[in-house]
């Protein structure tokens, strides 16, 4: 019996289609590959400090999981308590005035500036302004994130 590409094509699909099959059974979503998340398309759910758009909470190649959101932060509130967590994170500043707590300083920020939130050190963020404030979330683990 010769294998001819039909074969091989059938195996290679079969293959991918196992390979997605297992992850999904293991109950992990597939890598995201490319993607554009238009700001037009993203659903607003309104929150007790303003609103917030949850974007992406997936794996990539690289990281065990990327999460995306956009918060937007109502005049004089916080979004919680100073907290830790393990992953790392970058908040980058898009409207409003805040000020966030960063090596156990509160430190003032504007629009166009870059927080970055190291591995288990506190952290906590408060809208300092008279208007709405919002900022990008970008946090990540990967295998060397430490465990809760």
């Amino acid at each position: 019996m010769r294998i001819g590409r039909r074969d091989v094509a059938v195996a290679a699909c079969g293959a991918i289609l196992g390979c997605a099959g297992l992850a999904f059974a293991e109950g992990r979503a597939p890598v995201l590959g490319p993607a554009v998340f238009d700001w037009n398309a993203m659903t607003v759910t309104r929150t007790d400090t303003g609103e917030v758009r949850s974007i992406v909470r997936r794996p990539t190649a690289t990281l065990q999981e990327l999460e995306m959101h956009v918060t937007t932060l109502n005049p004089g509130l916080s979004s919680h308590p100073p907290h830790t967590h393990p992953n790392e994170e970058l908040v980058i500043v898009d409207r409003g005035e805040v000020e966030t707590l960063s090596a156990g300083k509160w430190q003032r920020v504007g629009p166009g500036s870059i927080i970055f939130n190291a591995s288990n050190t506190p952290h906590a963020l408060r809208n300092i302004g008279k208007t709405p404030a919002r900022y990008h979330v970008v946090n990540w683990s990967t295998a060397a994130t430490p465990a809760r």
